[in-house]
């Protein structure tokens, strides 16, 4: 019979890997009789773990949510990824601090083994620049939104206005709080988004998190409704282009590149290239605007044939006159006369 520190180690171990585990399994799994593992259940209640026995025809163990949160008993493969995850945890919520001291903690009760393999692989997560820094959210927001979102709780809640930086919101306590059927919690560009029903409004709405203040108590439990596009990922894709509904950019062209398909599609996000030849291709593109679009479709250093549509080619000649008028009008009269754009 193993030794009683290893056996409850083993015993853990098995607790955590299920949610439900019969007496007599643990015991075969263990190779212990089911009284040994009556009485290590018992050793590892002593030590914190809130293990709870459950009736029936199996007649078993849980180990159930605590008040406390206990030891944790990882494998390998377990604290490799969750060492992973913390070195990159910059989502904007808040917890970049907290989650460098868990780093340290999970770092400081690894194996040496598992720890050299950890400072080998060190992870900087770089976001993309921005004009400015993204906006933090609080911690005990995103945890309140995540409970009304799991229970399908109707949630009212004031939203801060779209202000410039240093504006105050004294017209809060003006505006209605909204109400709405909370759906999704999702992060995308550095920030936190709120997918939710609005009820007064009768659509669906993103709400930015760092922008929302709960209000209790949460309202009656509600049906969820499907969401436009089938899911999460399709709703607000089509939401951040800024479409109807059907994921697609409100300007949509295309056009001929003299360029290898190859290089165009290194550089093209969510355009389609199709090849036409060694060195010719397709490029189907979308934008906010016309001549957004062809401002991007301009950065590829090649030749262009715009096969469609007509504003494309509108937007290309205002661009055109833009740039001629930019690079010809010479300032008359030294710094401070203004070119015509």
């Amino acid at each position: 019979m193993p030794k009683t520190s290893s056996r409850l180690l083993s015993l853990l171990s098995l607790l955590q890997a299920r949610r439900d585990w019969p007496g007599a399994l643990l015991a075969e799994r263990l190779e212990i009789s089911p009284r040994t593992v009556r009485r290590d259940v018992d050793r590892l209640r002593e030590l914190g773990y809130p293990i709870v026995a459950f009736k029936g025809p199996d007649r078993g163990y849980r180990l159930d949510a605590g008040t406390e949160l206990p030891p944790l008993l990882l494998d390998d493969e377990q604290a490799v990824a969750l060492a992973v995850a913390l070195q990159i945890a910059t989502t904007g919520a808040g917890i970049e601090e907290a989650a460098a001291r868990a780093l340290t903690t999970v770092r400081q009760v690894m194996p040496a083994r598992l720890r050299r393999r950890i400072d080998t692989l060190q992870v900087t997560a770089v976001e993309r620049p921005s004009t400015r820094p993204g906006p933090q959210v609080d911690s005990s927001v995103l945890l309140a939104l995540s409970v009304v979102v799991h229970a399908r709780e109707v949630l009212r809640f004031d939203y801060a206005p779209a202000s410039p930086p240093g504006a105050g919101h004294d017209d809060l306590a003006a505006t209605p709080p909204r109400r709405v059927q909370p759906h999704h919690l999702v992060t995308w560009g550095g920030r936190w988004y709120l997918v939710a029903w609005d009820l007064d409004r009768d659509d669906w709405r993103t709400f930015r998190v760092d922008r929302v203040t709960p209000r209790t108590p949460t309202g009656p439990r509600f049906t969820p409704r499907e969401l436009p596009g089938g899911n999460v990922a399709a709703f607000v894709t089509s939401r951040f282009h800024g479409s109807d509904g059907s994921g697609d950019w409100p300007c949509r062209g295309e056009v001929i590149l003299d360029l290898p398909a190859a290089v165009v599609s290194r550089h093209t996000r969510d355009g389609v290239v199709e090849e036409l030849g060694p060195d010719r291709c397709r490029l189907v593109l979308g934008s906010w605007s016309w001549p957004g679009l062809a401002a991007a479709i301009g950065g590829f250093d090649a030749d262009i044939e715009v096969v469609g549509p007509a504003e494309l080619k509108d937007a290309f000649a205002h661009l055109a006159r833009r740039y001629t008028d930019a690079a010809t009008d010479a300032p008359a009269g030294g710094v401070g006369s203004k070119q015509r754009l």
